[in-house]
């Protein structure tokens, strides 16, 4: 499936403006981790883009949320890597993430939402400003943005990214969108 197609199938299932930007920011960052590590940029930018495509239907039931996604990806003949990587970014579910993709995309989802609260707790409400260390302090305060999960963020260490150069490749990817985040 080619992104267009991707982003059609995305916009048949979601409506909320900030889920898209989510899907949006979570695909930037998964292409731009594929680059650092030398995986298959398009792949991962897919698995990123579509990752919440059943959210609006399963918001209410977070134990068929992702279950449900992975299944309609799978019905649309999406590769079997994507699939599961989309299942296991749930990890109410306990899949394993015996892979890099799915380890990508289960520390990704949570890091864009630390970064989108980050931007918009500055005065000008844009990424431009932000940097590394001011995400690193954010991150220690347990209290900031308590559903960016930091021990699912921290994951990164299982593609052997330390904290700070994770949070360095996510920002940077977002920034390179920040017009269609609108931020």
């Amino acid at each position: 499936m080619q992104r267009e197609q991707a982003l059609e199938l995305l916009q048949k299932h979601i409506s909320t403006p900030n889920l898209l930007k989510h899907c949006l920011a979570v695909e930037a960052v998964m292409r731009a981790l594929a680059r650092h590590l030398g995986e298959d940029e398009d792949k991962w930018g897919l698995a990123g883009l579509l990752h919440d495509i059943d959210y609006e239907a399963t918001k209410d039931d977070p134990h068929r949320h992702s279950l449900v996604g992975g299944d309609m990806l799978e019905q649309e003949g999406m590769e079997p890597e994507i699939v599961y990587a989309v299942k296991a970014h749930n990890e109410i579910h306990g899949l394993p993430r015996e892979d890099r993709l799915s380890q990508a995309l289960y520390a990704t989802d949570p890091l864009t939402g630390l970064i989108v609260a980050a931007a918009l707790i500055r005065p000008e409400k844009k990424l431009a400003p932000v940097d590394v260390p001011f995400l690193l302090n954010r991150y220690q305060e347990k209290s900031f943005a308590r559903g960016a999960k930091r021990e699912q963020i921290a994951a990164c260490r299982e593609l052997g990214l330390s904290l700070e150069e994770f949070l360095r490749i996510g920002l940077e990817a977002m920034k390179g969108i920040a017009g269609e985040l609108g931020l």
